[in-house]
């Protein structure tokens, strides 16, 4: 992907709570965010249009425009939208595929804007990258970062918990990426961004030892905030690399080969135990293995539907998803029978958890 522009402005407002939707009014009329109150609202199938109907008696001079998809023709097709007039800023209300959607439109244009998130399933809902589908294949696109963030716990509450579970395989998918950023940085001698990293890992590791599960909202404000953290460490070194590694690879490789598999952060996080497997690194294996498991997200190809020689392939695939990447998958290079030995050795691994 494109470098992102780097950046390390924080969002202006972030907000975590339960009914924090219902301030939103009063946010969209800070003077840095919108000087006139005329703004665009984006929103997707289901909760979005809800939560606009909600706000709508605040927000008299916003238009409500609906996208679905989550493709770059609908982004684009948002974004001749949004010129029919002029706007302070866009407001994105909904899951990834909207919030991504209008984030690129709007960066398009030129235009603030703030994410409102329904649910959890990556850290998008603060980073500085659109997930966008063109011709069939997944791509990112470097964006400009949300200027304000908003989770209403009561609305992701309300959501479907498969999709709100898959944003723990995100964050704790950073601890594989930094270890790959680190095997980068002694092999290549790529830089790393010390402030990117703190972020990223921060977020994971509360993630990763927090007791409580998706029905506890302390829980889920943890995981929140490490999503938002995820997505501000990329804004600070201006790449996805203290978030993305040979994790994201898989991930992006299953994306390409076997799509509509499972989700990002299924995929990712599968993907970062198997890289943090191939790196040899028992403890936080162990760590990593326990919190899928506990949370109820695969660990193992077979957990996703994916055969034995479907997982050979994705992992010889892989390292062509991210060419300037350097990852625990470029550096061992394993051959398709090397692949299937790791693997054989990676699911008795898991399987004794």
């Amino acid at each position: 992907m494109p470098l992102l522009a780097r950046s390390v402005q924080t969002p202006l407002h972030i907000d975590v709570r339960r009914g924090a939707v219902s301030d939103l009014g009063a946010i969209l009329a800070d003077g840095r965010i919108s000087a006139g109150g005329d703004v665009a609202v984006v929103v997707g199938p289901g909760q979005g249009e809800k939560i606009a109907e909600l706000i709508r008696p605040s927000l008299k001079s916003a238009d409500v425009y609906t996208t679905v998809g989550g493709t770059l023709d609908a982004a684009i097709e948002l974004g001749a939208k949004l010129r029919s007039r002029s706007y302070d800023a866009v407001v994105a209300i909904g899951g990834g595929k909207t919030v991504d959607t209008a984030k690129y439109a709007a960066t398009r244009y030129a235009l603030p804007m703030v994410s409102v998130a329904t649910s959890l399933a990556n850290d998008g809902v603060a980073s500085p990258v659109a997930s966008l589908v063109n011709d069939g294949i997944k791509g990112s696109y470097g964006v400009h970062i949300p200027i304000a963030v908003i989770v209403d716990l009561d609305f992701v509450e309300n959501g479907p918990e498969r999709i709100n579970r898959s944003g723990i395989g995100d964050v704790i998918s950073n601890i594989s990426a930094l270890a790959d950023w680190e095997l980068a940085r002694e092999v290549r001698g790529e830089p790393v961004d010390g402030l990117a990293a703190s972020l990223a890992r921060m977020g994971a590791e509360a993630v990763l030892n927090m007791p409580g599960d998706m029905t506890d909202d302390a829980f889920v404000t943890v995981l929140a905030e490490a999503l938002i953290s995820s997505g501000l460490a990329m804004a600070v070194c201006g790449s996805s690399r203290p978030s993305s590694g040979g994790c994201h690879e898989i991930m992006h490789a299953t994306d390409s080969l076997f799509p509509d598999t499972a989700s990002h952060g299924e995929l990712a996080g599968m993907g970062a135990l198997f890289c943090t497997f191939l790196r040899g690194d028992e403890r936080r294996f162990g760590e990593m293995s326990d919190c899928l498991a506990r949370h109820q997200l695969p660990r193992t190809p077979a957990d996703v539907g994916l055969d034995v020689e479907q997982f050979v392939q994705i992992v010889e695939f892989a390292p062509r998803t991210r060419p300037d990447r350097y990852t625990i998958l470029e550096h061992l290079a394993m051959t398709p029978e090397e692949i299937r030995r790791k693997l054989a050795d990676y699911v008795d691994a898991v399987a004794k958890r």
